[in-house]
């Protein structure tokens, strides 16, 4: 049985989206979180109610070994993007990308093709294949 596969149920069936999830260490507790999103945006209402649906399934098949706590949230303005259908829903924001060369790009996301990153530049269009990204986040201009 997969967790994942599941807790994308439970979320999908509150009108949202998995964004993701991860497993983190803070102050020597284990929080496994689970990111979603949503057309029109997340509120903390939404968070709580797929909190509610979702822990019972986890008290029977735990994300993790020992105690943990759950957290449901947003990404954030500011998210990282790992998977392609994170590039593929942030057409259009602008993106920071750290490559495995070293260098930083930043620049528009523009698109998302045959495993590349499409990314308009002050240089104009340049592409970069998702195996080459080390890092990537979407960021906001304050």
């Amino acid at each position: 049985m997969s967790v994942e596969k599941d807790v994308k149920k439970v979320v999908e069936s509150h009108g949202a989206r998995l964004y993701d999830t991860e497993v983190t260490n803070e102050d020597g507790h284990t929080v496994y979180r689970v990111y979603i999103v949503k057309d029109g945006g997340v509120d903390l209402d939404l968070c709580a109610d797929i909190s509610r649906d979702l822990s019972p399934m986890l008290d029977v098949y735990p994300p993790v070994s020992g105690q943990y706590y759950m957290e449901v949230s947003s990404p954030g303005v500011e998210r990282t993007l790992k998977k392609p259908e994170h590039f593929k829903h942030s057409i259009g924001e602008k993106v920071y990308l750290k490559l495995s060369s070293g260098d930083r790009v930043k620049g528009e996301l523009i698109g998302f093709e045959n495993g590349e990153v499409v990314l308009k530049t002050e240089h104009g269009e340049e592409r970069y294949p998702l195996d080459t990204i080390r890092k990537a986040r979407t960021y906001f201009e304050w």
